[in-house]
C-alpha cells in the first residue's frame, strides 16, 4: 500500500563513501575496495548465498551448463518450462507472475487465471476446488498515523476466491474490505487452507477489524461467511503463518513467529479444535509444515544461518530426515500417494519446483532420487504449491484417514 501525494524528500549532497579530495589516495582506495567487498557479501546474503563460495550456474534449459556463461533468466511470465520425464501422480498447483497454474505429468503446465493478482493456491481435500487469494487494487481514504483528516491511499485489498481445477466456476467467498464511517481500509487474508471436511478454511488474517488484531490464525466458515480468530497466543505481536490440517481433521498445525535478539525464531505449534488446546511441536527454526497423507509424518522447512532446507519430522516434532542440504529449498508438500515430497527451490534469483522421491521400506525414510519438475520458470516463492491425486490413483495405504464430518475428537491418533 502506498500513500498518494507524498513528495519524495530531496537527498542532501554528500560524500557518503569518504572518497572526496584528500591529501593521500591510499586511504580512499582502501576504503573503496573494502566497501565493494562488503557490498558483494551483502548482495550474496540477500540472494541466500554464502559469501566467497561458488554458486552453481545452470545452463540454458537447466541442464547444468558449463558454469562459464551468465546465469539464465526466468521464462516469460506466460511460460512454465516443465520436465516431461519427471513423472508424478495427480496435479500440482502453484503461482507465477500473479496467476495460478496447474501441472500434470502427462499434460505439462496450464495457466488457469490471467488477472496478474492471484497467489497462494490450495486444493480442497477432495480435489474439486482450488482456493486462492486475489488482490483487488483500489483507492481509499483512512485516518492513520495520528492524522485527524483521512488521507488517500492505494489499497491492495485481498479476497478469498475458489475455482474448479479447470479454471471455471470462480467464486469470491470473502473480501478484506474494512470501512469506518466514510473511510475505507482493508484487512489481510493469506494462506487459505480448507479443512478436510470442506466446511471451513484456515486463513491468516487480521480481520474482520484490522485495528484490533494482529495477523494471526483465523477460521472462515463457508456456510456462515464468518471470519473468526482462534485467539491463539503469539510472541511480540509477530503473529502466525503456514496453517496445515492433518488429513483426518484432528489437528491444525501453524507457525508461531518469534524472535531471539535480532534473529527470527519461528516454531511449529499444533492446535486441536476439539479441545481448543495448543502446544509447541518443535523448537525454533521450523516453518511451513505439511502432514503426510497418513498423518504420521510432517514435512517442514528448516531454517538456519546458512539458508533453508527440507526436513521430515515425526509426530513429536523430532527431525528424522534432512531431505535437502543445499540451503535453498523451502515450502514442502507431501504427495497424496505418500512416497514423495515436492518443494520450491531457489537457484540464484529463480524459483522452481522439485520433487524428492522417498522410501521407508527399511523402516527409515531415505531419499531415492531428486528431480526437477520445472526449470528456470520463475515461480512465486511466497506461494506454497499444493498437490492433489484422484482416489483411483492412490495406493490403499496412502488413502487419507476418513473425515469425521466436523467431529475431530472422534479421530484416532496421538
Amino acid at each position: 500500500m502506498t500513500r498518494r501525494g507524498t513528495p519524495a524528500r530531496a537527498r542532501p549532497p554528500r560524500d557518503p563513501y569518504g572518497i572526496g579530495p584528500v591529501s593521500s589516495f591510499i586511504g580512499p582506495a582502501v576504503a573503496v575496495i573494502a566497501l565493494l567487498l562488503v557490498g558483494g557479501v551483502t548482495l550474496n546474503l540477500f540472494n541466500g548465498q554464502i559469501p566467497f563460495l561458488p554458486t552453481p550456474t545452470t545452463g540454458p534449459g537447466g541442464d547444468g551448463g558449463n558454469g562459464n556463461g551468465p546465469p539464465p533468466s526466468a521464462a516469460p511470465s506466460n511460460v512454465v518450462i516443465t520436465v516431461p520425464k519427471s513423472l508424478f501422480p495427480g496435479s500440482i498447483v502453484y503461482a507465477k507472475a500473479g496467476n495460478i497454474w496447474i501441472q500434470t505429468a502427462a499434460g505439462g503446465a496450464l495457466q488457469l487465471t490471467n488477472t496478474g493478482n492471484d497467489s497462494m493456491p490450495t486444493f480442497s481435500a477432495d480435489g474439486q476446488w482450488i482456493y486462492f487469494i486475489r488482490i483487488n487494487r483500489t483507492g481509499g481514504k483512512f485516518p492513520t498515523g495520528g492524522y485527524q483528516a483521512p488521507s488517500w491511499y492505494d489499497l491492495d485489498t485481498p479476497g478469498l476466491v475458489r475455482m474448479q481445477p479447470d479454471g471455471s466456476g470462480s467464486q469470491r467467498l470473502l473480501t478484506g474490505n474494512y470501512t469506518q464511517g466514510s473511510s475505507k481500509w482493508f484487512y489481510w487474508l493469506r494462506q487459505p487452507v480448507p479443512s478436510p471436511d470442506g466446511k471451513t478454511i484456515a486463513v491468516i488474517s487480521d480481520g474482520p477489524n484490522p485495528l484490533q488484531s494482529d495477523i494471526v490464525l483465523h477460521i472462515f466458515g463457508i456456510a456462515s461467511k464468518k471470519l473468526t480468530s482462534l485467539n491463539l497466543p503469539e510472541s511480540l505481536h509477530l503473529g502466525h503463518q503456514d496453517p496445515a490440517w492433518r488429513p483426518d481433521g484432528r489437528y491444525l498445525l501453524y507457525v508461531k513467529n518469534g524472535r531471539e535478539l535480532t534473529r527470527g525464531a519461528p516454531q511449529i505449534f499444533r492446535y486441536e479444535p476439539a479441545t481448543k488446546k495448543t502446544k509447541a511441536l518443535t523448537g525454533p527454526g521450523y516453518v511451513a509444515p505439511a502432514y503426510s497423507p497418513d498423518g504420521a509424518w510432517i514435512a517442514a522447512t528448516k531454517t538456519d544461518a546458512f539458508g533453508t532446507d527440507i526436513a521430515i519430522l515425526d509426530q513429536a516434532g523430532k527431525e528424522v530426515l534432512r531431505v535437502t542440504d543445499d540451503a535453498h529449498s523451502f515450502s514442502p508438500i507431501w504427495s497424496p500417494a505418500g512416497d514423495a515430497v515436492a518443494f520450491l527451490h531457489l537457484e540464484g534469483t529463480i524459483v522452481d519446483l522439485r520433487m524428492a522421491k522417498l522410501d521407508d521400506a527399511t523402516g527409515r525414510w531415505v531419499v531415492t532420487d531428486t528431480v526437477d519438475l520445472t526449470r528456470v520458470s520463475g515461480l512465486d516463492g511466497a506461494s506454497r504449491p499444493s498437490w492433489s491425486v484422484p482416489p483411483s490413483e492412490l495406493p490403499a495405504q496412502a488413502s487419507p484417514a476418513p473425515s469425521t464430518g466436523g467431529s475431530p475428537a472422534a479421530s484416532t491418533g496421538p
